[in-house]
């Protein structure tokens, strides 16, 4: 198997889980309150806790690894990680203000989460929020490697 197979088959296995997170979440229909919060069990807790690292986990691993592996696929090589996020942007896989945006507040959960839970509750509902769009970004990623490397899916 081929380093961007073993990459994108990591990305797969956090979106799908994210996935189940997501869809677990949906059912409980949690608004993110802190009230709500403390009402959950300790399981449920341990879903959002599980949601947010594997959001993070996603995200890190799309920036550390798999954007650049797939410039390398196309022929681009790069050195700067900014160029590596503008190449990805004007390949239109991602938003760059949107990319920035998950970052820092992925960054304030995992800094400021549980001791300003409001705060952190506002910023995991964004990032629940932004499973739509985080699930299109994994889509180009395969659309995209797919060009270079037709036995690449998702499933």
């Amino acid at each position: 198997m081929s380093i961007p197979q073993k990459q994108l088959q990591k990305v797969a296995k956090h979106y799908l889980a994210l996935k189940e997170y997501k869809e677990f979440i949906d059912k409980v229909g949690f608004k993110f309150s802190v009230e709500e919060f403390n009402n959950l069990d300790t399981p449920q807790k341990a879903v959002l806790e599980a949601y947010l690292k594997r959001f993070s986990s996603l995200q890190d691993y799309l920036d550390a690894k798999v954007f650049r592996t797939l410039l390398n696929m196309a022929g681009i090589s790069t050195t700067k990680m900014s160029e590596v996020l503008t190449l990805i942007e004007k390949e239109e896989i991602i938003s760059l203000d949107r990319w920035i945006e998950f970052r820092n507040i992925r960054n304030e959960l995992e800094h400021d989460y549980p001791d300003e839970l409001e705060e952190a509750l506002k910023d995991l509902k964004y990032c629940v929020d932004s499973f739509d769009y985080l699930h299109d970004v994994v889509v180009k990623v395969f659309e995209f490697a797919r060009r270079y490397d037709e036995s690449i899916s998702l499933s």
